[in-house]
């Protein structure tokens, strides 16, 4: 059986790790990587390769920045290419980025079977591009994988048909579980001479919340409270970089006291920041996961999630609005109380990536 599975953006990465070391370790299955260039940089995608020991990808398609439809475009055109030259039984797709959706489209007009993991997972925002991106991969894939009950849920009312729908786990967590002692073992706040859970870590890149001048001085009024009260450290996304620039904000944001502001960091890196947070400030879809697996406080700065569980049995907790009052009580109260009781959600056990080869070793090769 010939699988391609597809990374395209940093979030890929730790989801196509765990199921290409799940796919070789049988010997009856090809698999290969095909990296779309979605996300190209060294900062987000070689140290991700390297840490996660995935091998240099088979193809890799270089298609860089640009809109939506180009990048769609541009993906599209070159995956038609590998795909008519490899001829697989498979093609595996992760998550929700641009890629994802390119290469679904391409799979089924060639009338190849299609598997997607982290099936189901609904914000109920469609004018977020990554919602539109699951929606449409879900409508069309043969394999739905997913992660969690909400998944199910998504799934039955859009009509799914039930033999489909399969519930496996986090293969994200497979990555963490794997990975967690490597990286804990790293001292990075000692690096940046911090305490540990004396500190905030904050993450921002999406359009909502960086896009508009007004959202993004917010976010910086923010910081400035907040890092009077304990130091914050800002891993700072390409994006929220470039925006920064745009508005002429750079300087103000650097004269913040008690702001480290680094580059973009490894996955290891990241992790051992997390673990020893005592809270994250974050926009991220991934971060809502991995801080509740580490059962560490998150706030997450959005007006829904896709990932509900990370709320009722996680350690999360939704912002609706960036005001920074608001958004300093919910702080306060999250520092001063202990992480709710996080219960590890089903099957988030560092296994779903074995049960999904299981599952489509079944399934395909016999199809």
């Amino acid at each position: 059986m010939k699988v391609l599975n597809i990374v395209g953006a940093r979030p890929n990465f730790m989801k196509v790790a765990p199921l290409h070391r799940a796919f070789l370790a049988n010997p009856n299955i090809d698999s290969k990587i095909i990296h779309t260039g979605q996300h190209y940089d060294a900062c987000m995608s070689k140290v991700f390769f390297e840490q996660l020991e995935l091998p240099k990808p088979d193809y890799y398609l270089g298609v860089g920045s640009g809109s939506h439809a180009v990048i769609t475009a541009k993906i599209m055109m070159a995956f038609e290419k590998v795909i008519l030259a490899e001829k697989p039984d498979l093609v595996l797709v992760v998550g929700d980025v641009n890629s994802t959706l390119a290469c679904a489209l391409v799979t089924k007009k060639l009338n190849i079977q299609l598997a997607h993991v982290e099936a189901g997972l609904r914000s109920g925002d469609r004018r977020m591009p990554e919602e539109l991106n699951r929606i449409m991969t879900d409508s069309i894939a043969d394999y739905l994988f997913v992660t969690e009950q909400s998944g199910l849920t998504n799934l039955t009312k859009e009509n799914v048909p039930a033999e489909k729908i399969f519930f496996v786990g986090n293969v994200m967590m497979d990555s963490l579980c794997f990975y967690q002692k490597k990286a804990f073992a790293l001292s990075l706040p000692e690096k940046y001479n911090l305490s540990r859970k004396a500190y905030v870590l904050m993450t921002m890149h999406r359009p909502e919340n960086v896009d508009q001048a007004e959202k993004l001085t917010t976010m910086i009024d923010m910081m400035a409270a907040l890092s009077e009260k304990m130091p914050v450290v800002l891993p700072l996304h390409p994006r929220t970089a470039k925006q920064l620039q745009k508005f002429s904000l750079k300087e103000k944001i650097s004269k913040i006291p008690n702001l480290i502001i680094l580059e973009p960091q490894g996955y290891l890196e990241f992790i051992n920041l997390m673990n020893y947070a005592a809270l994250i400030i974050t926009d991220s879809g991934g971060v809502q996961e991995e801080s509740t697996f580490l059962g560490v406080s998150c706030l997450t700065v959005r007006n829904s999630t896709e990932r509900p569980i990370t709320v009722t049995q996680g350690t999360n907790v939704l912002i609706p609005e960036l005001k920074v009052d608001l958004i300093m009580a919910a702080i306060e109260k999250s520092l001063h109380q202990d992480p709710k009781d996080a219960i590890i959600p089903p099957l988030w056990d560092g296994k779903a990536a074995p049960r999904i080869v299981e599952c489509l070793w079944k399934n395909v090769y016999n199809h």
